[in-house]
């Protein structure tokens, strides 16, 4: 089965700008949760709350967090090494984009098979260790999301 070539970029962070990177298990790059849809008929928010799960064991539905779709989309070229993944006809990915406001940071249970580090960086900090430019592009972006949510 060819993996759905639509995902989610969710930046996860705090009221301080602190935010969770992860380290990749397969290729030791920093990142911010992302994953792809499971079906087609999958939404955009149902992917970030379960890959969210997934990936750090948060629940994004909580009260005390906020899920914000971020309302952008980045389309890029899949990398050559993950291309047999897709359908051979598939060349590229659409990844939407949202924001994940947690309360304070919060420990982190990693899937191991994915990822094998987790650390809460100031924003700055953490947008220049990302290995992908759209995710450090989001993450700047985050000041622009605190002063638009409501607590």
């Amino acid at each position: 089965m060819y993996k759905i070539p639509e995902s989610v970029l969710v930046v996860i962070y705090t009221p301080q700008r602190e935010v969770l990177l992860i380290r990749r298990a397969d290729a030791g790059t920093w990142q911010s949760v992302t994953g792809s849809k499971d079906h087609g008929a999958e939404t955009w928010a149902e992917t970030a709350i379960r890959e969210v799960q997934e990936e750090t064991g948060l629940d994004a539905q909580h009260p005390d967090c906020h899920l914000q779709d971020w309302q952008l989309e980045n389309v890029y070229d899949i990398y050559p090494a993950w291309r047999w993944r897709y359908h051979p006809d598939v060349s590229r990915n659409t990844e939407r984009v949202f924001g994940l406001r947690l309360p304070q940071k919060m420990p982190i249970t990693l899937s191991p098979s994915e990822h094998t580090e987790w650390q809460w960086l100031d924003w700055q900090a953490a947008a220049d260790h990302c290995f992908s430019a759209s995710n450090a592009e989001a993450i700047l972006m985050l000041p622009r999301y605190l002063s638009d949510m409501s607590p």
